[in-house]
């Protein structure tokens, strides 16, 4: 299934050289890449209105490669924050068939977003809004892209966990969002991207039955998409040898003795319950207990 996005178990308590190979120092918040920047365009002149970040246009080869790290289709619904004269939007629009909804502070380059979309005849398609990025509603996205600055990623980061559906990816050009790490990054053309799946709340002690007739109990603990935790099987103590999540799906790897071969379970997270998803060892939905072994 998703086997290839295995990470290390975080656990606040370790350090470095505990949490594998990751390199927290591989790049920095405090050293981002402006090659691509072009500050030209840019008035020192006071502003009508106050901007947190100020409008550098993305080259539109870094635009394609953020679609590409998205995996934008058709059936995406495109939010880009900051959007500023709407390339993104349009882009996304043009290239990949999707609708697109671009928010920006600025309302001069909203009207730009606004022309640039009826010159390229996707208006219908896309939608431009003057708000606030900390107040504006984006929930319905299935992609969210950025260009904002570290400091702004950090502070949307709560509604971003919180208010988008599992399952959403999110793409930021340059900044990333401190101790969240991203599930995918790339680098084009000396520029780096972020990419971010946005996990389910697996966090607590669920139980479900086997379809042998066992009954597992896991407690998992969860920081992002990082999963640890531990099992019982039938009330004792089992392995949880692996536990995975990317997005609304979660594989747990238990194993209940020396004797038995681990089972891997695939469940995705509905409605407070993790149905199984593939395989057929999971005879009922997990579901969360208030009771800990």
């Amino acid at each position: 299934m998703y086997r290839d996005l295995a990470f290390d178990p975080y656990d606040d308590s370790l350090d470095e050289s505990e949490l594998g190979d990751y390199d927290f120092d591989d790049y920095s918040l405090s050293d981002p890449d402006f090659r691509d920047l072009d500050f030209d365009d840019y008035s020192l002149d006071e502003p009508d209105v106050f901007l947190d970040v100020p409008f550098v246009p993305t080259d539109e080869k870094v635009v394609q490669a953020m679609l590409d790290l998205a995996e934008v289709t058709s059936k995406d619904l495109l939010y880009d924050l900051g959007c500023g004269d709407g390339r993104i939007v349009v882009a996304a629009a043009l290239d990949r068939n999707a609708r697109g909804i671009g928010i920006d502070m600025d309302p001069m380059r909203v009207a730009e977003a606004m022309e640039y979309a009826g010159n390229t005849g996707v208006e219908f398609m896309v939608d431009f809004f003057e708000d606030d990025l900390l107040e504006a509603d984006f929930s319905q996205a299935t992609v969210v892209t950025l260009y904002l600055l570290d400091l702004v990623n950090v502070e949307l980061r709560p509604r971003l966990l919180n208010e988008l559906r599992p399952g959403t990816r999110i793409v930021s050009h340059a900044f990333d969002m401190a101790d969240w790490r991203p599930d995918e990054r790339k680098s084009f053309s000396g520029i780096n991207l972020f990419k971010w799946i946005v996990p389910a709340q697996v966090a607590g002690a669920w139980q479900w039955q086997a379809s042998d007739g066992d009954t597992y109990k896991v407690e998992l603990e969860q920081k992002f998409q990082r999963i640890k935790g531990k099992a019982w099987v039938n009330g004792k103590k089992a392995q949880l040898n692996n536990a995975l999540l990317s997005g609304d799906l979660l594989e747990l790897l238990v194993q209940k003795d020396a004797e038995n071969s681990p089972i891997s379970f695939i469940m995705r997270c509905e409605e407070n319950q993790l149905v199984a998803a593939d395989g057929d060892f999971q005879a009922t939905p997990a579901v969360k207990i208030k009771d800990t072994i």
